[in-house]
């Protein structure tokens, strides 16, 4: 069985963290356990779209490893606690709520978390490396235009993009820098510069410039689809815990496109309550109908009437994006010492 894409969401910057009294930045020790929780002893820190909900639901079933049941703590990247949207696990900005997320791990199970804008954040290799230098690190990466296009339908799916079409959102970039043409939905409007996302060598080596490369693991997203189980053992070996427990396979958050963008944007409003008509009707709702049913009666109309299967992606946009990228993996390849420009092919391009 394979794997499919995997989600989540974006962006950053600013320092709310509050550390008020404790050691250091982020004010813990490393490997400091207490009765509230501890800091985790592994992070799968990305990217999105690159298998990292699949990975860490495969993670959560071993009997050794203890992975939180809420994904993305964000804890680490700061840039994302500036406008936290509201979720149903909460969103820890001291260390101690951070530990708390952890406290129902066993003394003998090693302990992860896996954040997927880690890997994109420019605050959380230091923090993670401050808290925990022993950490280990985990990081897939994608072929790039494959990755950003499904970047793109994920942000129309959660509302971070309302621009449905692909190439045109790659256009908006600039503006974008410069606070133009952003959802008035997104909480991180920097998470639309989707070139930043594929900036590979620079992002690997925040890791690498505090974590010894003994501590580091990059996967490459085509062998994880391609041969799960060997990847998966891979992953195990590299934290040292039994490689041959029976895990199955897990196919995590598949890609959608958005039919109607604005049935899809008008589902979301009555959801959140955005506008005076809308708050009046959630109001409402909310009244004679538990939180639960909402959310399932939300969703299920989003899968019967919003999401469809994505359309064929427009080759001529991902080649040029390609041809554009080119540079950025052939970095890589020399980087990791592994041939990704033949693999992705990036040799054929005109």
């Amino acid at each position: 069985m394979k794997v499919t894409d995997d989600v989540t969401l974006d962006d950053g910057r600013a320092d709310p963290i509050d550390v008020t009294g404790a050691a250091g930045r982020f004010g813990q020790p490393a490997g400091v356990t207490s009765a509230e929780g501890r800091v985790p002893d592994f992070f799968v820190v990305g990217h999105p779209k690159c298998g990292t909900t699949a990975l860490y639901e495969m993670l959560m079933r071993h009997p050794q490893i203890y992975m939180p049941p809420g994904k993305e703590p964000w804890f680490f990247a700061r840039e994302l606690l500036v406008n936290t949207p509201p979720r149903p696990s909460g969103t820890p900005h001291t260390l101690d709520d951070y530990k708390a997320w952890f406290a129902g791990a066993r003394t003998d199970q090693l302990v992860g978390e896996a954040t997927s804008l880690y890997l994109w954040s420019r605050a959380a290799a230091g923090g993670i490396a401050e808290v925990r230098p022993d950490a280990r690190i985990i990081a897939i990466v994608r072929e790039p235009a494959a990755f950003l296009r499904s970047l793109h339908l994920e942000f129309v799916q959660i509302y971070v993009e309302t621009e449905p079409d692909f190439r045109k959102a790659m256009s908006l970039e600039d503006g974008r820098r410069q606070g133009r043409h952003t959802s008035r939905y997104a909480y991180w409007p920097q998470a639309l510069m989707y070139s930043d996302y594929v900036r590979y060598v620079d992002q690997l080596r925040r890791y690498h410039a505090v974590f010894p490369p003994e501590q580091v693991l990059v996967l490459v997203y085509d062998d994880f689809r391609n041969d799960n189980a060997a990847t998966l053992r891979r992953v195990l070996r590299f934290l040292g815990v039994e490689e041959e427990f029976p895990i199955e396979a897990t196919e995590a958050n598949p890609t959608v496109r958005v039919r109607s963008q604005r049935m899809h944007e008008l589902l979301h409003a009555l959801y959140v309550g955005h506008g005076p008509i809308s708050r009046a009707v959630k109001a409402s709702i909310k009244t004679v109908t538990p939180r639960g049913l909402r959310r399932k009666v939300v969703f299920g109309a989003q899968k019967r009437l919003v999401f469809a299967e994505p359309l064929p992606p427009d080759e001529e946009f991902m080649s040029e994006l390609r041809r554009r990228f080119k540079p950025e993996v052939v970095a890589l390849s020399e980087y990791l010492g592994r041939d990704l420009v033949t693999l992705w092919g990036y040799d054929r391009l005109d």
